[in-house]
């Protein structure tokens, strides 16, 4: 099958870009074109259509001839709040764009929406897990578009499927941002191996029983924790250790465990649990695992800087 895939540089986009191709699919990734994009588009062979998402005859001109969308393409948080213009330009109207190029095109391709768990807003007081019946709520601008995403795809009168993902956490060491101090630590959380995120999107594609369906794509019981195990474990991998609880906020967060058993019946997708993420990411540090016991006071002083609860209290 010739596939479009936005996104295709992203964190699920990359590797569900191999699992489509290593299923046989003929694979072409839309996407802005930068040194980077260009640099991995050549390291894998990339069969890539510059362009942008928001630009009509770009997008058309990369629909030619395909027989389904995997929409992955997105500005998520904390981007998404930093700029919310842009966000809103790819994440609303890059969507609006790709939905008409694609129902307009005479190949009429199948659509998939990836979008998010955190549609579901602020379910603490809830008891888990979210269902797909459950009612959505936006919480910030991401979710809004996501929301509104979802609505375009079910009007657009193509064959589609919409996959609300959980959190699929990046395989890379990426410096802390104060959004992890938003997060209260007694929120339920679920998270998502990027391989099992690519696995379902490459099998939903040969699983006809799948479309027309919104899908709540998680990693099951085994990736079910709440934040301070979530957060903790991957610290510690990382040779930090856990924060100070005054670190973080109280103001509850839109995440939860989700009811993945039909997507999984489905696609057969869940191969990870949490505590393969954590070894996949404390792996990552490599020669630098050594210096940790000397870098650890410096490494927690900088992040914890960046917690405003922790601020207010250290001025106290």
């Amino acid at each position: 099958m010739n596939v479009l895939v936005t996104g295709g540089f992203g964190n699920i986009g990359t590797s569900a870009v191999a699992a489509l191709a290593a299923d046989g699919h003929r694979v072409r990734v839309l996407s802005t074109r930068s040194p980077r994009h260009e640099r991995t588009a050549r390291r894998l062979g990339l069969d890539v259509a510059w362009g942008d998402i928001c630009r009509r005859e770009d997008v058309a001109s990369a629909l030619r001839d395909q027989e389904a969308v995997v929409h992955l393409a997105a500005i998520i948080p904390p981007d998404s709040d930093e700029k919310p213009a842009l966000a809103r330009t790819v994440n609303v109207e890059g969507t609006r764009t790709l939905l008409a190029e694609a129902a307009a095109s005479p190949d009429q391709p199948r659509f998939l929406f990836a979008s998010t768990f955190d549609v579901f807003g602020r379910t603490t007081h809830l008891p888990p897990p979210r269902r797909v019946s459950d009612p959505v709520s936006a919480t910030d601008a991401y979710t809004a578009h996501k929301i509104e995403g979802e609505g375009m795809v079910r009007a657009s009168g193509l064959r589609h499927l919409i996959m609300r993902f959980a959190d699929v956490p990046k395989l890379a060491l990426r410096p802390a941002h104060p959004i992890m101090f938003e997060i209260p630590l007694d929120t339920r959380i679920e998270a998502l191996h990027t391989r099992d995120a690519d696995l379902a999107v490459a099998r939903a594609l040969g699983c006809p029983e799948a479309w027309g369906r919104t899908l709540l794509v998680g990693g099951g019981p085994r990736c079910q924790v709440y934040f301070r195990d979530y957060l903790a474990r991957f610290l510690t991998a990382m040779g930090v250790g856990p924060l100070p609880e005054e670190a973080f906020g109280t103001t509850p967060y839109p995440t939860d465990w989700i009811d993945t058993e039909e997507s999984e019946r489905l696609l057969r997708y869940q191969r990870h649990s949490i505590d393969d993420i954590v070894r996949e990411i404390g792996a990552l540090l490599g020669w630098r695992r050594p210096l940790m016991p000397l870098l650890r006071p410096l490494v927690r002083r900088r992040m914890l800087s960046l917690s405003p609860y922790w601020r207010a209290r250290a001025g106290r």
